[in-house]
């Protein structure tokens, strides 16, 4: 049986396939869909959940292999920062059953903070990494990653990337094996278990001696091969770059790497004596350039082939052409073109229509207030018409930052913006410490009941959870900060301007770490009823205020103002979710809810 799948929809029939039975992540595109697929899909057979941070996954992982359930861990590539404390552990440990961490790199940052290339986590950590390079070979190697983790006794890493995790192709389906070992009780194994200093002083050689046994499979695995042609040329690389060459340099020989770590030394010695000039493309860092040049094999990398942003068959081609690699210029290329190169017209990423964050950054850019900010939608609030949002680092980071402006003693008042699923992933620590420091700022978590950026996955905030048939205990934001020992709280209607703006002064004045939670839910979760609002062009004086608000149904219109010929607003019915923002702060009262049966 045959099917189209994405790449992240055939790593998920993977995991089904290879009789997991524990999926645990955190969302992040373009890992999200993942533990989607699998709740929706195959949710009778694993158990799946979305964790409050990727390392809670990783140590729950970690828990359940133990246990003898096979498992694996989801997430993009900078929540590898967030999990590797928990995977070092795990490499000296082992697990009793198939562990797989899968991370979901972003070359060209389509929706990162940075282009990071997660394959040095497999040298740090000293595990197995496999690389496909399609939707089938993605289906193939997670399940690889079950058998190799439970015959080695380690986790193993399984990188994707974004062009593998969203592009679809056809996949053969097959069915699922059910792990065979069952345990009943916990293991007592303290020695293996432990990574007490004493234990973990024996586990290291362990750990050394494995990686030597896995690299003499990786001579012999089927999924690293040499695809002979012309032996002028030979290109080594791995992953979906593999598939770029084969477009650019198709009567090259090429060495494809499914296996990056560790390397089949004896396997690329002897490609290497069988080629006159031999290159190495992969995208961002040179990884796999550095190893091969340690072996003392002469290659040709990065001076050719830049470490930023993807290597797509457009780009390849044109480098190849300029050093002299290939010489038909006539070659044709369906290439897929980067968002950055195509000739549709810019246009600026806004916030939602009816978006319960549009009120808070009305304000604070109307107050001029110092902004340290998170990641996630409320990150647009760095953009025009607010520009009220002053950094944006990492998840929590931002009450971090704002504690270290308290003690910096800037001269003026200052807050911090984080979302209320980002709260339990990783802002809770820098609150507490901003309460036992004594620090001064308002931290204002905009509770919108939604990881919405990454798609509306649940977060313990809320009373659902990935897999609907599975009930979901609520955690109060209000009461967790209270407990943690904060003085001033404010709960807010976050489609309340006024109500907004009287909290978040009572927050500016208290002398001490406070809270403002703008409470609000994401349009996506509850939509408003059909309340459009419309514009009395005969009331509006064309002050241009309503469009501070920033909403992409509040639009110009065609009339203009008589004294200063500025052009009028109107809105946009069909964008309009009836929200009330640009009501609220229009002085003329010309932003009106028109009556039933009113024509819009």
């Amino acid at each position: 049986m045959k099917a189209i799948l994405s790449g992240n929809e055939a790593i998920a029939r993977g995991a089904y396939e290879a009789g997991v039975q524990i999926a645990a992540g955190y969302p992040g595109t373009p890992s999200s869909e993942i533990i989607e697929t699998i709740a929706k899909e195959y949710g009778d057979s694993i158990y799946t959940e979305w964790s409050t941070n990727e390392k809670v996954a990783m140590d729950a992982a970690a828990g359940a292999a133990y246990s003898g359930e096979r498992c694996i861990v989801t997430t993009k590539q900078v929540g590898m920062n967030v999990l590797s404390d928990s995977l070092m552990y795990t490499v000296y440990t082992g697990v009793e059953a198939g562990l797989v961490v899968v991370t979901a790199d972003d070359p060209g940052l389509f929706s990162s903070q940075n282009e990071q290339d997660n394959r040095w986590y497999s040298r740090l950590a000293k595990i197995p990494t496999l690389e496909p390079a399609d939707s089938q070979e993605a289906k193939d190697y997670l399940k690889l990653g079950i058998e190799l983790s439970e015959r080695y006794d380690t986790p193993i890493l399984l990188r994707s990337v974004m062009r593998v995790s969203h592009s679809k192709s056809i996949v053969i389906l097959d069915k699922r094996v059910e792990n065979p070992k069952k345990i009943d009780t916990f293991p007592r194994s303290i020695e293996k278990y432990n990574c007490t200093a004493m234990y973990a002083r024996e586990m290291h050689p362990m750990v050394e001696e494995r990686l030597k046994r896995i690299a003499e499979y990786a001579e012999r695995a089927e999924i690293n091969r040499i695809e002979w042609q012309d032996s002028s040329l030979g290109i080594i690389t791995s992953g979906v770059v593999y598939t770029y060459v084969k477009d650019v340099f198709p009567h090259a020989s090429v060495l494809k790497l499914g296996m990056t770590y560790p390397l089949p030394r004896r396997l690329i010695g002897s490609f290497a004596e069988s080629v006159k000039k031999l290159l190495v493309i992969e995208e961002l860092d040179p990884v796999l350039e550095e190893q091969i040049k340690a072996m003392g094999i002469e290659v040709i990398g990065k001076e050719l082939f830049p470490a930023c942003f993807e290597l797509l068959p457009d780009r390849l081609r044109e480098i190849a052409l300029e050093a002299g690699l290939i010489k038909d210029e006539s070659l044709k290329i369906e290439s897929i073109k980067s968002d950055s190169n195509n000739d549709l017209p810019m246009r600026s990423p806004v916030l939602c229509p009816g978006c319960p964050h549009r009120s808070l950054f009305y304000l604070l850019a109307k107050h001029k207030l110092a902004v340290a900010g998170d990641i996630g939608c409320y990150n647009l609030g760095c953009l025009p018409p607010f520009r009220a949002q002053h950094t944006m680092g990492a998840m929590g980071a931002s009450v971090g930052v704002l504690h270290g402006m308290s003690i910096a003693d800037i001269k003026e008042p200052r807050v911090c913006t984080i979302g209320d699923s980002t709260f339990f992933h990783s802002g809770m620590p820098p609150l507490v410490n901003m309460v036992h420091n004594r620090s001064r700022g308002v931290v204002i978590i905009m509770d919108n009941s939604s990881t919405a950026m990454t798609g509306h996955q649940d977060h313990p905030g809320v009373d659902w959870a990935v897999l609907p048939t599975r009930e979901a205990e609520k955690v109060d934001i209000e009461n967790l900060v209270k407990a943690m020992g904060v003085k001033m709280v404010r709960v807010v209607n976050a489609f309340e301007i006024e109500e907004v703006d009287k909290g978040l002064k009572e927050c500016l004045e208290y002398d001490g770490p406070s809270v403002l939670i703008t409470k609000g839910e994401c349009i996506f979760i509850s939509h408003f009823k059909d309340t459009s609002y419309l514009v009395n062009e005969e009331l509006c004086n064309a002050c241009g205020r309503c469009f501070r608000v920033g909403c992409p149904a509040v639009v110009l219109s065609e009339e203009k103002h008589e004294r200063t010929g500025k052009f009028k607003a109107k809105i946009d019915v069909t964008l309009c979710n009836g929200c009330s923002i640009c009501a609220q702060v229009c002085p003329t009262k010309a932003i009106y809810q028109p009556e039933e049966g009113e024509v819009k």
